[in-house]
């Protein structure tokens, strides 16, 4: 077990660990399901699972590592996955990343100093026809402007602070 990593409450995996640790092939489940409930994945988390699940840490965070969806660090309470494919990118998905990173004042993989906002620029949200695009937890915005980006930001902000 990692010695100097921080201390989770390593019991709320019992149930996860219950249903899929003997499961072959399910490291992406557990991963997922540590993840939804860590809202990332602490050091501890990967030393605890690979010793549950059989695997090497290496293992736990070369998949960890190796996938986009997985977080080893927190991130704010509204996650902004900026789109930056090639249809976004065309249509100015560069020039709304700017404006998010001037508004929050933090850059790409950075959270703001409220903690309510974190960025991370994704390969493809799989949303061409509304590019640019970007998602912000489970809601898709399109058709982004950097203003129209930066309003959106400005709406969640009012509604987090009230």
């Amino acid at each position: 077990m990692c010695e100097n990593c921080s201390k989770s409450d390593l019991t709320l995996l019992n149930d996860v660990l219950k249903e899929f640790a003997s499961v072959r092939g399910s490291l992406i489940t557990i991963l997922q399901k540590a993840q939804e409930i860590y809202g990332y994945l602490p050091v501890d988390v990967i030393y605890y699972l690979a010793e549950k699940t059989g695997n090497t840490p290496a293992k736990v965070m070369g998949v960890a590592t190796f996938y986009t969806q997985f977080r080893l660090t927190p991130v704010g309470k509204n996650l902004i996955m900026l789109c930056k494919g090639t249809a976004c990118h065309v249509n100015g998905a560069d020039a709304v990343e700017k404006a998010i990173c001037d508004y929050l004042e933090i850059k790409d993989g950075e959270t703001s100093a409220d903690g309510l906002f974190s960025l991370k620029t994704v390969a493809c949200l799989g949303c061409c026809s509304l590019s640019p695009v970007m998602m912000i937890n489970e809601d898709t915005y399109g058709s982004l402007t950097p203003q129209k980006a930066v309003e959106i930001l400005t709406e969640i902000k009012a509604r987090e602070e009230a």
